[in-house]
């Protein structure tokens, strides 16, 4: 096996504290993957020639911190790192330098909450019921009573039992409530986090009054058509009762009248009425700021990020900081609006990136580096159907086909992996082994002196011997890619040959004809009229054709039945691991409940202010 190495050493972190980005700007976003895709279609898999065990010191009783950063709809083509060189990402392409890249990194989902479930638990989405049948793919309100199950285990709880300080800064979108509007059963704080502080919910185009929505515009058509309906009623039996065509009181009339006016002002109102429920910031139990104040959000997240450090540096420490970039709206800070020669989404990118800097930083000034094991990612690909006439406002996945929300392509599903140790981990190692966003869950339990759980299928594998060269494979010979609660593809990693084979079973139709998302309708769909169902299904061999651009056959490939036959009887054996739960995206636990809106006023009249300005 061949292993392409820029180095192999066992060194301190060292990092400008200020890195100054190059100021010049390319004009073409695609031609920058020239370099990724010669890397990512390598058939080697480990960077070297030969196993290179660990130099470094011994993990024997080593309980390191544990920083676990992840972007929001980050693209793995908007990393200087995975190939880009117009979007400036200095301080996560660093992290890169002085770790552990991954190159085939994927995530258990192409979009937030399934995702998200399946990072912390180290489980296909579907075991924990973290899905959806009926086109609901995430969560749709903070107050919803589906959310991550309470008898889950995640890590945070099982690090948190063995003594770490766990921390959620950022995003969550994994639930609240289950029947009251402070019972928090779905809430971090249920599950195993000592602090959190963030969104219960998950920013979004709606946050921010303009031209993106994610339900607002949908909802407010479907309240505009209500009152039209309802309004043509009221008059058309105002018009019988008046020329004795029609029978009886006038009480249909007066409440066609009073439904009409209602579904109006509701529609009138829809927009500040999803700020209120959803784009609200909370410590632990309280609401601090609802609605949010969108421009000191990033300063009040990195004061938290910085307090958490500063107060559990005796560690060891468990913090996750989920980023709320770069999902639209893409706030992004006066300092770093025009920037990037890619608009808001590139300017957003690059404050990200900063943060991550920032980050870091404290982790310099607190003498905490070479003793924090850092990790970062993205929970899915980039948003290519994020678009509003002419302006780009979601990411770019590089050479892969697709982007999120498509549960087989390459685009949605695979992500940037980087990892850094600095003494423990050898600096600049590519793997281009498949590992997956649930392996977090084994790697960071065992470091943490814990014990992966046995009364439930773990389906993330541990990424220390990949890491450190003992191992020179993945453990994940197979690996299952849902869309909702519907399997659309399946890889097969073919150790003896170094290939990674990839079956297609159902993809989206795109929109309009020819074009390479589904533009138009947000995300594409899962099931239903607008997706394809292929027999025999597709076959890619991603180690020679990464973008998946070259259906193979019988006739193009000598193996294509023994390849179908060995990864059916893999999907058969998978299924059979399969047990029914209640999905909790599905109708009723994912529509919004009054009883369980969390509110820092009187209801519905939810509003407070008790953050300082930082």
């Amino acid at each position: 096996m061949t292993f392409w190495k820029r180095s192999a050493t066992c060194t301190p972190a060292t990092r400008s504290k200020k890195e100054a980005p190059s100021q010049a700007a390319h004009t073409s976003l695609r031609s920058s993957f020239k370099r990724n895709k010669e890397i990512q279609g390598q058939r080697g898999h480990v960077t070297s020639g030969t196993l290179l065990p660990s130099a470094c010191r011994s993990l024997s009783g080593s309980r390191p911190n544990i920083l676990l950063l992840m972007a929001d709809d980050l693209g793995i083509g908007d990393v200087g790192c995975y190939g880009n060189d117009t979007i400036r990402t200095p301080n996560v392409d660093r992290l890169a330098a002085d770790g552990v890249m991954l190159t085939q990194h994927i995530a258990a989902a192409s979009v937030c909450t399934p995702s998200r479930a399946a990072f912390l638990t180290g489980r296909y989405p579907l075991r924990s019921g973290m899905v959806s049948s009926n086109g609901y793919r995430v969560l749709q309100w903070t107050g919803v009573s589906g959310g991550l199950p309470p008898n889950e285990t995640t890590f945070a709880k099982i690090l948190k039992d063995k003594g770490y300080a766990t921390g959620l800064i950022g995003k969550w979108h994994l639930g609240l409530n289950c029947e009251s509007s402070d019972d928090y059963c779905h809430h971090p704080l249920s599950h195993g986090f000592d602090h959190f502080y963030g969104m219960p919910f998950s920013m979004m185009g709606d946050c921010e009054p303009g031209e993106m929505s994610e339900k607002r515009a949908g909802l407010e058509h479907k309240l505009n058509v209500c009152s039209h309906v309802m309004a043509l009623a009221a008059f058309t039996l105002t018009a019988g009762k008046l020329t004795r065509l029609v029978a009886g009181s006038w009480t249909l009339v007066i409440c066609s009248a009073i439904v009409a006016l209602l579904c109006l002002t509701t529609s009138y109102f829809m927009g500040a009425l999803i700020v209120h429920a959803d784009c609200f910031l909370m410590r632990n139990h309280a609401i601090t700021e609802q609605p949010m104040s969108l421009q000191r959000t990033t300063a009040l997240i990195l004061k938290e990020v910085s307090s958490f450090v500063k107060r559990n540096k005796q560690g060891p420490f468990l913090l996750f900081v989920s980023f709320l970039h770069v999902h639209t709206p893409l706030i992004t800070t006066e300092n770093f609006r025009g920037r990037s020669p890619h608009g808001l989404y590139g300017d957003n990118t690059e404050e990200m990136d900063w943060m991550v800097g920032q980050i870091l930083d404290t982790l310099d000034t607190e003498g905490l580096t070479n003793s924090t094991l850092v990790y970062f990612t993205s929970d899915h690909g980039g948003s290519l159907e994020a678009q509003f006439g002419n302006n780009q406002y979601g990411g770019w996945n590089g050479i892969y086909k697709g982007g999120k929300g498509m549960g087989g392509w390459e685009g949605g599903i695979r992500v940037p992996g980087i990892l850094r140790w600095p003494g423990v981990l050898p600096a600049g190692r590519l793997i281009h082994e498949p590992t997956s966003l649930m392996d977090v869950f084994p790697t960071v339990v065992q470091l943490g002196g814990g014990q992966v759980p046995h009364d439930r299928v773990i389906d993330g594998r541990d990424l220390l011997p990949l890491l450190l060269g003992t191992a020179q494979h993945s453990e994940h010979e197979f690996l299952m890619h849902y869309c909702e609660s519907f399997l659309h593809a399946a890889r097969w990693h073919q150790r003896n040959r170094g290939a990674v084979w990839k079956v297609h079973y159902v993809t989206p139709m795109f929109h309009p004809d020819g074009a390479s998302a589904c533009y138009g309708r947000g995300v594409c769909p899962c099931f239903g009229d607008k997706v394809a169902h292929h027999d025999p299904p597709l076959l890619f061999d991603l180690s020679r054709d990464p973008s998946e651009a070259h259906a193979l056959t019988p006739d193009t490939e000598s193996s294509f039945h023994q390849v179908m036959e060995r990864i059916t009887k893999a999907v058969e054996d998978h299924r059979r691991t399969l047990s029914p739960v209640p999905l909790q995206l599905d109708m009723p636990d994912n529509i919004w409940k009054p009883w369980l809106q969390p509110c820092c006023g009187r209801f519905p009249l939810c509003w407070c202010d008790r953050e300082a300005d930082p």
